[in-house]
């Protein structure tokens, strides 16, 4: 069996340490192995009243507390993908106390690293046309995405004024794109 030179050999070397330098650079940054995971979150309608039971109990569970005001919807909107496949329904709600919240159902979309929901007052572009609007005007976020899938709510700040923003983002903030948007409208 024939003998590598020294230099094929020092060139193998040093591809295989570019190769390792790459893939720790690489895995931390793109987190190949969060496009087979997913987390579901299915949080209560804010407002709803809980129901209590007790497991020594036959009888039928009973609501508790005072009786609730259901949430008036003040904007909606529907989501479409950018970046990745992204499905669901947002809407702002006032809840009985005068605070307000954003609720995403039923969403569907990937996971990705460092996923935000933004309030945006970029319009909504189909296509990847509007992959990259959200972050060119005004913005803010509401927090991390809690799950790629399900129900959530993200509390909005009451310093925040709805009429400077439009849309709502699933922004992922590590490669600056949107995973999807929805245009909020007036309910």
């Amino acid at each position: 069996m024939p003998r590598l030179s020294t230099r094929w050999r020092a060139a193998l070397i040093a591809a295989a340490a570019v190769a390792v330098v790459v893939t720790a650079v690489a895995l931390p940054l793109f987190q190949p192995w969060r496009l087979f995971t997913d987390t579901v979150v299915d949080e209560a309608l804010p407002g709803a009243v809980p129901i209590s039971t007790q497991s020594s109990s036959t009888t039928p569970p009973t609501v508790s507390g005072k009786p609730s005001t259901v949430p008036e919807v003040l904007l909606t909107g529907k989501l479409i993908t950018h970046e990745h496949e992204t499905e669901g329904t947002v809407a702002v709600l006032r809840l009985a106390d005068g605070s307000r919240v954003l609720r995403l159902e039923n969403l569907d979309t990937s996971d990705g690293p460092d996923l935000k929901v933004w309030l945006s007052d970029a319009a909504v572009v189909a296509g990847r046309d509007g992959w990259h609007v959200f972050d060119d005007g005004k913005y803010r976020s509401l927090g991390s995405l809690k799950g790629n899938h399900g129900n959530q709510n993200y509390a909005i700040p009451s310093t925040v004024k709805l009429d400077d923003f439009r849309s709502v983002a699933i922004w992922c903030d590590r490669f600056n794109v949107s995973f999807g948007a929805a245009e909020l409208r007036a309910a």
